[in-house]
């Protein structure tokens, strides 16, 4: 079906673009695209495939806006707080764009259903920031042929890259083991610049825009790195092993399946956490405290609070009987990401009135000791 004059009129740069004119801008109306996230990441690409003119987009997140997401998740305002972002990110894009389908799913990318999502779209864009649902989307993504744009951020700094079935490697090939969820910062324990989701979200919308008219160079066995504070792009290629567990020439994986996880939600809720003034005040009033360093033993040498006793979080379920018998536990890391989890664990271990050091050793360096020398990570 060719465009109607309204879309031409709407659509007119594009159709100027010899690399994409009518025949590509159909094919955007045509396709159907995916979004897994609708936090950071998934704006910015969602506003721009809407505006492009993609026929059918589809989005999927679990959670409900909060007010510490507006810094950066340009899909939502301060009026949203509360509700469920797919619907509200629906109600936005159908705003900008009424001849453009929205899907919401509000639901949790699980194992249990991201094949039968996955299955229905043309080609997905994941920008979540917990590793279950990376690895899964790549999973679903290699075992039903789809393409996959990932990207994902840190702090000041962003990475992306493509996976195109029979193209190139994905994203196990990069990344084969995945580290547990919470062993390493996500955006609430290790801050992001507000605009550094949207070089990278607006870097996969264009990706996408690209893989549907075919046009261009994709980044298939190409990792591309974005550095905020230096303003410099980077790239490394790397090639599909043979030995992937899923792309490889023998895989062992033919199904997606959910990571192991450390401790429950119900784990972490109720873990007692504490300000580095508050944590002060318990060291100074001698209490019944024992502190657990859950970083790695190079971070542990840099420097650590006194009378610490150093236990890695991976370690922690094995050594658990060396936590010695005190009123209470605390455990502490560099940011607060890895004693969280710690924290959870030892509560699902039977641990009792376990305390959480908010913010880590760098909320103690910034409110208590400046002098605390905070080692990097390991």
């Amino acid at each position: 079906m060719s465009l109607s004059s309204s879309e031409e009129l709407r659509y007119s740069r594009h159709l100027a673009l010899r690399e994409i004119g009518p025949a590509g801008q159909e094919k955007i109306r045509s396709a159907r695209v995916l979004l897994i996230g609708a936090g950071g990441l998934g704006s910015p690409a969602a506003l721009y495939l809407t505006a492009a003119g993609v026929g059918t987009i589809g989005m999927i997140d679990h959670d409900c806006v909060d007010v510490s997401n507006l810094q950066r998740q340009v899909l939502y305002g301060t009026s949203d707080i509360g509700k469920a972002k797919v619907q509200m990110a629906r109600q936005r894009l159908e705003a900008l764009n009424p001849f453009v389908k929205i899907e919401a799913h509000e639901a949790e990318l699980s194992a249990a259903n991201v094949m039968q999502i996955v299955s229905s779209y043309d080609l997905v864009l994941d920008g979540t920031d917990r590793f279950n649902t990376r690895y899964l989307s790549n999973d679903a993504c290699v075992l039903s042929g789809k393409p996959l744009i990932s990207a994902a951020i840190h702090r000041f700094e962003g990475q992306a890259m493509t996976y195109v079935p029979g193209a190139g490697p994905c994203y196990r090939c990069l990344f084969p083991s995945p580290p547990a969820d919470g062993l390493v910062p996500n955006c609430a324990e290790a801050g992001v610049l507000g605009v550094l989701p949207g070089v990278m979200g607006v870097l996969q919308a264009t990706e996408a825009l690209k893989l549907i008219v075919g046009a261009g160079d994709l980044l298939v066995g190409r990792l591309l790195t974005y550095d905020a504070l230096g303003l410099k792009f980077s790239e490394f290629k790397f090639s599909r092993r043979l030995d992937c567990a899923v792309c490889g020439d023998h895989p062992s994986i033919r199904a997606p399946a959910d990571l192991p996880q450390l401790c429950s939600a119900e784990d972490i809720a109720a873990v007692t956490r504490v300000s580095a003034s508050v944590f002060e005040k318990l060291l100074s009033q001698n209490a019944a405290l024992a502190i657990i360093d859950v970083r790695e033993p190079e971070e542990f040498a840099v420097s650590h609070l006194s009378g610490a006793l150093n236990i890695p979080v991976k370690e922690l379920e094995a050594r658990i009987s060396e936590i010695p018998t005190v009123e209470r536990i605390a455990f502490v890391c560099r940011s607060g990401a890895r004693s969280l989890t710690a924290s959870g664990v030892a509560h699902r271990l039977g641990v009792e009135q376990v305390l959480h050091l908010e913010g880590g050793l760098l909320a103690w360096q910034r409110e208590v000791d400046a002098a605390f020398e905070v080692a990097p990570v390991a």
